[in-house]
């Protein structure tokens, strides 16, 4: 994948500084263009190299096992915490998944539910 990210480059095709006036889905849609890039290494270029605020990969599994250990409480209604929480988050879902990376680092996703009696969570 390097190999072709870097031939990419010598081309003229990639400009890493162009990449700061194109939009989330502008520079997914340019990296996996190229061989070998997946859209979950888009999006952790989105956030760990360019910073992006509002970056959520639906498609990591730890976020999505932290997600759901986090709102194990709360009926999903058979969609994804991710995608059910996702436009609570905004416009700080980058933020949102470092948090839930780390309760995956911390072992407390691991550790089980926070909660597990669903009588004990206010309704909304």
């Amino acid at each position: 994948m390097v190999d072709y990210v870097a031939e990419r480059v010598r081309e003229g095709f990639l400009d890493f500084q162009a990449f700061g006036g194109m939009d989330d889905e502008e520079v997914v849609r340019l990296l996996t263009s190229i061989k070998g890039v997946g859209r979950w290494t888009a999006e952790m270029f989105l956030i760990f190299y360019l910073g992006r605020q509002d970056v959520l990969s639906f498609g990591d599994r730890g976020l999505n096992r932290a997600a759901e250990w986090l709102y194990a409480s709360e009926d999903s209604g058979g969609q994804s915490q991710l995608h059910r929480k996702h436009a609570q988050w905004k416009p700080y879902s980058t933020l949102v998944s470092l948090y839930l990376w780390e309760a995956i680092n911390m072992g407390l996703v691991q550790a089980g539910p926070l909660i597990n009696d669903k009588s004990l969570t206010p309704h909304h």
